[in-house]
């Protein structure tokens, strides 16, 4: 990790030069004053810049510090952005002679891109109740499995939604886009089990070989998680007026926690990240679907069991060990995964022994991975590891470097199959606009804060 910190380095000190290691450095310290915090503010090995807090920042604010405050830019736009991985009981050779006719029913089935509109029905009443009651409303309309529910992250429901603090703005612009992907960085992706290295975690997964086939999904809240935060940042300057508070950074913008407007957030935010969950819910269902149509067979009898779903943008009321001391804290993780280990009372029963399963997405065309919390991790980081790779390069630095043409033909060589809505958005995800996925991982490992279960490579890709 020296040397991409080093490179990071020589990258921003170049004229012109680009890199969102130092602003983020900066934002972490701008963070490190927010009125309330406990501890460190923490920067992650895929820190970069981003709004407000950097991308790979956590940062725990007291509950019962009344000063102590809730800030949307600590979790981010995309609220409970996240990704979720699906087994299945086929090989590698069962898929590569069908691996075009199921990479086209896949991108068929899932709704892609900007702007793109679900397929699965829902009118106004549908949208409130789903915000309300996340998975369990997936569950009830039938796009959900009883045992995808028992292994997501907060069983796929925060309790304290109120879709009473969710703009209409903000529902009419979620309405139609349930169950779709999107575009940017989110992305459905057909992956191998590429190496094992704890196998018996791995197996109580269900992963149990090289070779095995899985479904990666990367998605989260779509415009309805944007507009509940933009909502938020207009009420949180004109409260930080008048309760007088002060930032470092003017995208810091925050709330008392206990305030009207801090409380109206967190419940906003909490029916946004039921959404995601529904929205991923609905994409494994349509996954279920395109798989059973080319294989010709009923989605359990391919064994197409939900792993795990984690969220990487999200702040949630967590009770964390300070100075010998149980303390309520309100945890802020954006471009951060949870990542509880062994025994903790907050992870599914079939992961006690092993430990929360943290899944790493890396970017698109290379490989992703699946970690397990740890002990040291509680210590550290609050339960918190990486995300992702992170990225080196900004959006508009790819698009200018890079050709998409190069890129598709990159993916062709290595023997992924693609399909994207928008061919020139790929330039900006590129392997080459992100750090090294390995490296942050092997960091992470290396800080003791997470543990390497699984290691995965696409064979299809699926994009905005």
């Amino acid at each position: 990790m020296v040397r991409t910190y080093q490179e990071e380095l020589k990258n921003a000190s170049k004229p012109g030069g680009f890199g969102g290691f130092l602003p983020g450095m900066k934002q972490i310290g701008n963070v490190a004053a927010l009125p309330g915090i406990v501890g460190r503010s923490i920067g992650l090995p895929d820190v970069h810049s981003g709004y407000g807090f950097a991308i790979g920042n956590v940062a725990a604010f007291d509950m019962e510090d009344s000063t102590a405050v809730v800030s949307p830019g600590g979790v981010g736009f995309d609220i409970n952005c996240g990704v979720r991985l699906l087994r299945t009981n086929l090989s590698e050779k069962d898929v590569l002679p069908v691996k075009e006719q199921l990479t086209q029913s896949l991108f068929d089935h899932i709704p892609v891109g900007v702007g793109s509109k679900g397929v699965i029905p829902m009118n106004a009443r549908d949208l409130e109740e789903a915000l309300e009651m996340g998975m369990d409303w997936s569950l009830r309309e039938g796009y959900a499995w009883a045992e995808d529910k028992e292994h997501c992250e907060e069983y796929g429901r925060m309790l304290q939604a109120d879709p009473s603090k969710v703009s209409m703005r903000a529902k009419k612009r979620g309405l139609p886009q349930l169950g779709t992907l999107g575009a940017g960085n989110h992305y459905a992706e057909i992956q191998v089990v590429d190496e094992i290295f704890d196998r018996g975690a791995a197996s109580k997964m269900g992963v149990d070989r090289v070779g095995q086939v899985c479904v990666m999904i990367h998605s989260g809240s779509r415009g309805l998680g944007h507009q509940v935060a933009t909502d938020a940042l207009v009420a949180m300057e004109k409260a930080m007026k008048r309760d007088k508070i002060d930032t470092n950074d003017r995208q810091l913008a925050c709330a008392r926690i206990h305030s009207q407007e801090g409380q109206d957030y967190l419940k906003g935010m909490c029916a946004a990240a039921n959404y995601a969950w529904v929205n991923r819910a609905s994409m494994t269902f349509l996954s279920r679907q395109a798989f059973a149509k080319t294989f010709q067979c009923a989605p359990d009898d391919l064994d197409m069991q939900l792993i795990y779903d984690v969220s990487h943008n999200i702040a949630k009321v967590e009770e964390h060990m300070m100075d010998g001391k149980p303390r309520t804290l309100l945890v802020h993780r954006k471009g951060s995964t949870r990542a509880f280990p062994p025994h903790h009372p907050l992870i599914p029963v079939d992961y006690q022994l092993v430990g929360q399963p943290v899944l790493i997405g890396g970017t698109m065309g290379t490989c992703s991975y699946v970690l397990t919390g740890t002990e040291q991790g509680m210590k550290e980081t609050f339960g918190s590891t990486c995300h992702g790779a992170g990225r080196a390069l900004s959006r508009a630095k790819s698009r200018r470097n890079l050709d998409w043409h190069d890129i598709l033909q990159e993916l062709q060589a290595k023997g992924i199959s693609i399909r994207v809505a928008s061919p020139k958005l790929v330039m900006e995800e590129a392997p080459d606009s992100y750090k090294n996925v390995t490296d942050v991982v092997d960091t992470c490992q290396a800080a003791g804060i997470s543990k390497k279960c699984i290691k995965l490579r696409p064979i299809a890709v699926i994009k905005g």
